[in-house]
């Protein structure tokens, strides 16, 4: 009981002591505020002042008025600012809060991405011969090849370790570090590959092509890594490139362009700041593949000009222009870590000479105009025509290599060049275009000229048809840039100048064109 008084009576002389401060405060606004002591004082003193005094009196008053304002807005003003730096102190907590749980999320999101991406890639037929892709992928990562002992296994390696940048590509090393040399054994002549390819394709896929479009195909793998299969949707431009990896039994990477394309790293990848991993795209992991075996590998850019092909592919069109091959190389990281892969170089790969890229384009609306630096350094093909169901005999794919297809190609070019009088009408042709066309062949399209036309040739095609070919996609297609109105009367002259060259209608895809365009 003691303790209570005491703790009662010291608590008491606390609580009074508040009470005082608030009621002392409570007396002193209220006194200040006091209307009556005002009056009395004046009701006094308001017969002994005079006028001047009265005056001088209201001044002090208004004065002494205005300060006791400015006091009161000046402690008005603080507590605004006091309440406004709290609530701003809370929101950026708030908004740290959030931020954190956000990276959290995106961290756990891109993880979880990653796992998919490891476990799903590549592109299957289905019973029908029709593709079925995933369009954000390139071929399986894990191969199966089978019996040619590529790969022996298809033991799945855990490569979850937070240390390892390049999963995928980490994962193309554990699986190759068992692989078998394959034996070639390449004895086909050009003409029996067309062959061999067209009845693949028919018997294993019921994908069906001609062989002068065969032919054109082969001459393009010819004269570069790039090529463009242009024409309207449907007529199997995609499939084509399909069938071409399937019959060289490797799996093709279709890479759908974005129209959010805008530099490298949507085609290579890019480092993940989040995850300090590697994004690893589609057509790095089959370079990377290529890295491993010497059979023939497809990079499929479909509908590349859904974006500006000169952003997001400069690079590699650049690389593959050098003559030396063993510096087709791009950095993909500035640095190298431990369990990176062991086929990069410093943190670069090498673009394998067993690489093809092929583009898929549609002319429309929707779509950017392929400028000439792309052209020029690439083939385009025309696909424009769907072929009809024909019967063919039985055949199985074959384990073709590239630098046996490239020694058919060197041979085609030794066995069959371009003629004299083939050189001499381009010649003249060349000059006629120069004088009233204002285009010219120029010596990039010259050196591919002279590899497409021998391949055409061996593969059972005609020196004339070759070069009609190879001028009216390459070099009349220029005319297109070109106001009509200022060559429409020399298209007849050029067409005279075709005949006369070359025989009556014998240039029959540059007459056809020049004739669309004096139309259009």
């Amino acid at each position: 009981m003691t303790l209570l008084r005491f703790l009662y009576e010291v608590l008491s002389i606390v609580f009074r002591g508040i009470g005082k401060i608030f009621s002392g405060l409570f007396d002193g606004v209220k006194t200040i505020f006091s209307i009556s002591y005002y009056k009395k004082i004046i009701s006094f003193y308001s017969k002994e002042l005079n006028i001047s005094e009265w005056v001088l009196t209201v001044i002090l008053l208004v004065i002494l008025l205005l300060i006791i304002l400015l006091i009161g807005y000046i402690i008005y003003y603080l507590f605004k600012k006091y309440i406004t730096f709290r609530k701003k102190l809370v929101n950026q907590e708030s908004l740290l809060e959030e931020i954190n749980s956000l990276n959290d999320q995106v961290e756990s999101l891109v993880k979880e991405n990653e796992k998919i991406a490891d476990i799903y890639s590549g592109i299957t037929p289905n019973s029908h011969g029709s593709l079925a892709t995933d369009t954000n992928a390139s071929s399986e990562i894990t191969p199966t090849v089978g019996e040619n002992g590529e790969v022996e296994t298809t033991e799945e390696d855990d490569v979850a370790d937070e240390d390892i940048r390049f999963p995928q590509l980490y994962r193309l090393d554990k699986l190759n570090a068992k692989t078998k040399i394959v034996n070639y054994n390449n004895t086909q002549t050009l003409a029996e590959l067309i062959d061999d390819f067209r009845c693949f394709s028919a018997s294993q896929l019921h994908l069906y092509y001609n062989e002068d479009l065969l032919r054109v195909f082969f001459g393009g793998l010819a004269c570069g890594k790039m090529l463009i299969f242009q024409g309207i949707s449907g007529t199997g431009k995609t499939s084509l490139a399909y069938a071409w990896s399937k019959f060289n039994k490797s799996d093709p990477c279709i890479s759908s362009v974005q129209p959010s394309w805008r530099d490298r790293t949507d085609f290579f990848g890019y480092i993940n700041e989040f995850t300090k991993r590697f994004n690893e795209t589609g057509a790095l992991v089959e370079l990377y593949r290529a890295l491993y075996d010497d059979r023939c590998h497809t990079i499929v850019l479909d509908e590349m000009n859904l974006a500006r092909v000169e952003y997001y592919f400069a690079e590699v069109l650049s690389i593959l222009e050098m003559p030396n091959r063993a510096e087709w190389n791009v950095a993909l990281v500035t640095n190298t870590v431990e369990n990176d892969p062991i086929k990069l170089d410093n943190g670069k790969i090498r673009l394998n000479g067993n690489v093809w890229y092929i583009g898929t384009i549609n002319n429309d609306d929707s779509t950017f105009a392929v400028t000439d630096k792309v052209y020029d350094r690439a083939m385009p093909i025309d696909i424009n025509t769907k072929i009809a169901p024909f019967d063919c005999r039985n055949q199985e794919a074959l384990d073709l290599n590239s630098t046996y297809l490239e020694s058919l190609f060197k041979k085609a070019c030794e066995d069959n060049p371009v003629s004299d009088k083939g050189l001499k009408n381009l010649a003249t042709v060349d000059n006629f275009m120069i004088t009233n066309f204002k285009i010219s062949f120029g010596n990039r399209i010259m050196k591919q000229l002279k590899i497409f036309v021998p391949v055409y040739v061996a593969c059972g095609g005609d020196e004339t048809s070759g070069i009609d070919y190879f001028v009216a996609k390459k070099i009349l297609r220029k005319l297109e840039q070109q106001n009509i109105a200022y060559i429409r009367d020399a298209i007849d002259p050029f067409i005279e100048e075709l005949n006369r060259l070359f025989g009556k209608d014998k240039m029959k895809e540059c007459i056809d064109y020049v004739s669309m365009l004096k139309k259009g």
